[in-house]
């Protein structure tokens, strides 16, 4: 089996399968157990705790954190064997929609690995990263996962997209144990889960994460939901700094009426002993998981925006810069929609925009009516400007000019120039001859208070909502080598991409390519990702789920580098 070392190693794309090429006696045993099988079999003949997590040199040019690295893992043997010996019914299935895409039958020749073969993409020889990275430049290197696990309540509550699957394989019993394989074999630092069941995540998942090192946070969607996020990071590598829940759900907010979350944490990397902390930057992590629905594209921008402001509050530096940030999630919004350009180029202009367009999921151009996006997107008193930040961390537009409490306006009601006549005040009886009244009670002169939270004066009602943390993608979205592009989930056999990880980089000067922002690695440099697949490699495997990969999505993966030196403000 091919570890991460010898991939981080490799001068080129190495190519990763999770099987390999020796047998051993107890695995073929276990072979020729499930070649008299006619059903499918469970994944859980290979225990996760026998996977010995592989590690390479975390830190280049510093004491490393050693592992002892085995290539030949029986129990992932045993696991990738029993992938083999699995065939797929003689008949292909029938989908409830017409028009869409039939699966085909596999040869049963052809094992699942060997069609799903995923690269390990390095990033770390090519010439404009090496530019970056003097020689004498240490990095702390880590890897960050980001999966759409697929909660097994909606994969009850929505059968009818599974019918291309075998239903054992659509079981939980079988599906945990090959995501729990899946991740182990990755052996990730940061891990960001969503769709992740309540009750599976505090009986099963969290306490097997933390007997591998990771310490785990969660946040459950809210109303009756029984799914939600999770951010699991190695206690060996990170030290919290501050952890922040999000809840979207708004009560009489119609831009913010459902239950979706996020999670945003701030992590301090630990250094070797005789290194100090401060001499590598705090990382923020994100996770969320957007809203579906793909008319209410309003509500994905609103939901977008809050987390941009956490964010913005958890990352910003004492100095007004921001730490390095990484962004994760299912954000149910196709590469080049109008919401993934709002996250790279930092700016749109939503004004008049059909909701719908917003995530470029579907067209429904050709419906009569369809709700527009009108200024404001979300009303003031949410706290939330257009440039996603919280009202009360922002510096005033224009000194001197802020609003002020109800009360602390009150206390001038009566005072003495209230009740003076101005002297160019038209006299009619009746209207202007009145003079008010002091009340008894009222002091003379009035008590001046200070108001005690006076609030910044932040225009609105631009039609344009803005960000400045300069996120960029790990992945391109298109697969030159095959000529298609990438997919992430494959709802009713048609491949998408709805999975990103986002990362902070620093825009190109004057550096700006047919309306998209062009951006180099800063503080934070891209060392590798694990490719993608095509739609129609996905075809001949049957689509997702399937005896190999137990979710509806692909996992993401990318290695990254921080700057061992002095601490990088923005």
């Amino acid at each position: 089996m091919t570890s991460l070392s010898d991939l981080n190693s490799a001068p080129e794309v190495t190519q990763c399968a999770l099987a390999s090429a020796e047998p051993q006696d107890h695995a073929v045993t276990e072979l020729a157990k499930l070649a008299a099988e006619e059903t499918v079999a469970v994944a859980g003949s290979a225990p996760w705790a026998a996977v010995v997590p592989q590690s390479d040199h975390q830190i280049a040019g510093c004491a490393a954190i050693g592992v002892e690295v085995q290539n030949e893992d029986p129990a992932v043997l045993a696991w990738s064997l029993a992938r083999d010996a699995e065939t797929v019914p003689t008949e292909p299935p029938a989908w409830p929609i017409q028009d869409t895409i039939q699966f085909s039958p596999l040869l049963t020749e052809v094992p699942y690995h060997e069609i799903l073969w995923r690269d390990w993409e390095d990033l770390s020889v090519q010439p404009c990263v090496l530019e970056q990275v003097s020689k004498n430049t240490s990095l702390f290197e880590f890897r960050v996962m980001s999966y759409n696990i697929l909660a097994q309540d909606l994969v009850e509550q929505g059968l009818d997209l599974y019918l291309h699957c075998h239903p054992d394989i659509l079981n939980w019993n079988y599906r945990y144990p090959n995501l729990l394989q899946e991740i182990q074999h990755w052996d990730p630092d940061v891990l960001c889960l969503q769709e992740v069941q309540e009750n599976h995540y505090w009986e099963q998942l969290e306490p097997t994460f933390k007997e591998m090192g990771f310490v785990c946070f969660y946040k459950r969607r809210t109303g009756m939901k029984t799914d939600g996020c999770a951010v699991c990071y190695k206690h060996s590598r990170f030290q919290l700094i501050s952890f922040s829940p999000i809840e979207y759900f708004r009560p009489g907010l119609d831009v913010l009426n459902r239950d979706n979350v996020g999670l945003v944490l701030l992590l301090q990397p630990l250094l070797p002993e005789g290194l100090d902390l401060k001499a590598v930057s705090p990382l923020c992590v994100a996770n969320t998981h957007v809203l579906f629905n793909p008319r209410r594209g309003d509500i994905k921008l609103a939901q977008m925006a809050l987390l941009l402001a956490e964010i913005d509050k958890i990352a910003k530096t004492t100095k007004g810069g921001y730490y390095p940030v990484i962004l994760c999630g299912d954000l149910n919004s196709v590469p080049d929609s109008p919401l993934y350009k709002f996250i790279r180029n930092g700016e749109l202009s939503y004004h008049g925009m059909p909701a719908w367009k917003v995530s470029g999921q579907e067209d429904f151009s050709q419906q009569l009516y369809s709700r527009k996006l009108l200024a404001p997107l979300w009303p003031s008193s949410l706290g939330v400007t257009d440039s996603c930040q919280y009202v009360t961390l922002c510096q005033p537009k224009k000194p001197g000019r802020h609003k002020y409490s109800r009360d602390f306006l009150l206390q001038f009601q009566f005072c003495d120039v209230a009740c003076e006549r101005p002297l160019q005040l038209v006299l009619l009886e009746g209207v202007t001859d009145a003079k008010p009244d002091r009340p008894a009670h009222w002091p003379k002169p009035a008590a001046m208070v200070k108001d005690p939270d006076p609030q910044p004066f932040v225009p609105r009602s631009s039609g344009i909502i803005q960000h400045g943390l300069n996120l960029t993608s790990v992945y391109s979205h298109f697969l030159p080598q095959r000529g298609r592009p990438e997919v992430t989930t494959m709802p009713m056999g048609l491949g998408a991409t709805v999975d990103y990880i986002f990362y902070s980089a620093e825009p190109v000067e004057n550096g700006n390519r047919g309306g998209r922002r062009l951006y180099q690695d800063g503080a934070l440099k891209l060392l590798g990702r694990l490719s993608l697949l095509s739609e129609d490699v996905l075809l001949l495997a049957n689509g997702l789920p399937n005896p190999f990969c137990s979710s509806d999505h692909l996992c993401l993966l990318a290695s990254f580098g921080l700057e061992i030196s002095s601490l990088r403000e923005a």
